[in-house]
């Protein structure tokens, strides 16, 4: 039994969502496998200790945020949301209101995004999935990398993951922070230090790459 806070997760729907439902991360690309999944939800879980929030809806929205990647990428966060939306098991487990609401949250979590979540769930499972640790990000923007681009060079994997690096988290990246999170808000803080120093960050591609080409 998991207990976050005074709040308890429901064992039948964690069971649920090991046995079916994380599994299929397993056919994605390397960025985006079971680990990413777990990281996400345990983040999602420690952030919702702050707020008053229903954690076995925070567990399944991260549970099943990029589900939609079955579909490819560039609609993944809109097809997530269909996904759960349409489970059966979920309907019997939570209300109609429930479960759009949690539909929603995981349609609104995409980095991407222009817009600011619509609730408070959909802020928590979109700061959960901004891993905001530097190694971290350096190892899984490699492995989408050479998952989606295999065709490429070294050279050519090299500058798309700097550009990624700079696009999405530099000092005028399109990441947004929707939370008021001061220890979230220092992560990226130490982030953007790191990417300024662009020899150790070529030195770092460097190792991942060569463990994956």
């Amino acid at each position: 039994m998991i207990i976050i806070s005074t709040q308890i997760l429901n064992d039948e729907i964690v069971e649920y969502v090991e046995n079916t439902i994380l599994p299929k991360y397993q056919n994605f690309d390397l960025a985006h496998k079971i680990d990413h999944a777990k990281a996400v939800i345990s983040n999602s879980l420690d952030i919702a200790k702050e707020y008053d929030v229903d954690i076995n809806m925070v567990y399944v929205i991260a549970a099943y945020h990029d589900l939609g990647l079955i579909n490819g990428r560039e609609n993944h966060h809109i097809d997530s949301g269909i996904i759960l939306a349409d489970d059966k098991y979920l309907k019997s487990m939570f209300s109609i209101e429930d479960i759009n609401l949690m539909s929603q949250a995981v349609e609104d979590h995409r980095a991407s995004n222009d817009y600011e979540p619509r609730s408070i769930y959909g802020k928590i499972v979109s700061t959960a999935d901004r891993d905001l640790k530097y190694h971290n990000i350096i190892r899984r923007t490699s492995e989408f990398s050479v998952s989606n681009f295999p065709e490429h060079s070294f050279e050519e994997h090299m500058d798309r993951c700097i550009d990624h690096l700079n696009t999405k988290y530099g000092e005028y990246g399109y990441v947004k922070l929707w939370l008021d999170d001061a220890h979230t808000k220092n992560l990226l803080k130490i982030l953007r230090a790191k990417i300024a120093m662009t020899e150790d960050v070529i030195a770092d591609f460097t190792i991942e790459l060569n463990r994956l080409i």
